[in-house]
């Protein structure tokens, strides 16, 4: 027996909402029928093709392969349906947008919401690894990545341009500097993102290139997170510059090992950027 479209439709909502009942209410069906649908393929398959569990589903090495396959599928359904639809394919839908760049990701949400306010955004924030991997696993729509590596698969439209700088307390001793060295920071508590993260890797880089060992550091997840830690007076951040929209009691201090300029763009993977909801979104950075 042969896989049917419904079958790998089914498939890849599971993946892109993340459980079954979410695929359900997305498709307008039962969640039994895209229970049905997802064991007749793996029956076909003759394999499993997700890891059920806790926290949502997992893709088997199978199942990514197919995955693939199957996401394609959508992204075809999706420019039938906006074509015989016309305008009104804006009226409603959803975009899944990924990123490590929180402020220029914001940004262009809000113009894009500003256009389009029936279209729901979900927006992730992630370390580098993980929203690289998930564009490569077409687990978004778009992704806001600095650094990103180049795929011939991938769109890629330039955004801005930042180098990574010591957020500290504007009372903080340093804050009166020009520039800060590493060696600066031997003394102070530092916070950094958790391992995967892009920041953490370069800074790791550069204190390992000029013999410097920081002693004090603070982990935390996300950005929004270590700007609410220096201004509660937890430590000093390196972080990209402008990454925050909140300017009030921060400084923000070059580094004077880190001054590279890292580019930070849109990614949207080459058979998606036709889609009307894509193809708007990526307007909305002019």
């Amino acid at each position: 027996m042969r896989p049917n479209h419904h079958q790998f439709i089914a498939f890849a909502y599971v993946v892109r909402e993340g459980s079954f009942s979410a695929a359900a209410a997305r498709m307008g069906v039962t969640q039994s029928t895209i229970t049905q649908h997802i064991g007749n393929l793996e029956k076909t398959v003759g394999t499993l093709l997700l890891r059920r569990g806790r926290d949502g589903v997992e893709l088997t090495p199978t199942g990514q392969e197919f995955y693939d396959l199957a996401d394609r599928m959508v992204s075809f359904d999706v420019e039938v349906s906006e074509r015989l639809e016309g305008f009104n394919a804006m009226k409603n839908g959803r975009l899944n947008v990924i990123g490590n760049a929180p402020q220029p990701a914001l940004r262009i949400i809000a113009k894009f919401r500003q256009r389009f306010p029936n279209i729901q955004v979900n927006f992730g924030l992630h370390d580098w690894s993980t929203a690289t991997n998930m564009l490569r696993n077409r687990l978004a729509d778009v992704g806001l990545i600095t650094d990103a590596p180049v795929s011939d698969a991938w769109e890629r439209i330039h955004i801005e341009s930042a180098e990574y700088v010591l957020y500290c307390p504007n009372e903080h001793p340093l804050s009166a500097q020009a520039s800060v060295s590493l060696e600066d920071l031997k003394e102070e508590t530092v916070i950094i993102p958790e391992r995967g993260s892009l920041t953490r890797k370069l800074l790791e880089n550069a204190c390992r290139s000029h013999a410097i060992a920081l002693e004090r550091t603070v982990t935390m997840a996300t950005f929004p997170l270590m700007y609410e830690a220096v201004l509660q007076g937890i430590g000093v951040a390196v972080f990209l510059c402008n990454s925050s929209l909140i300017k009030k009691s921060v400084t923000e201090i070059p580094i004077r090992e880190m001054t590279q300029k890292h580019e930070t763009h849109l990614i949207a993977t080459k058979d998606r950027v036709g889609l009307k909801l894509i193809s708007e979104f990526i307007n909305s950075v002019n």
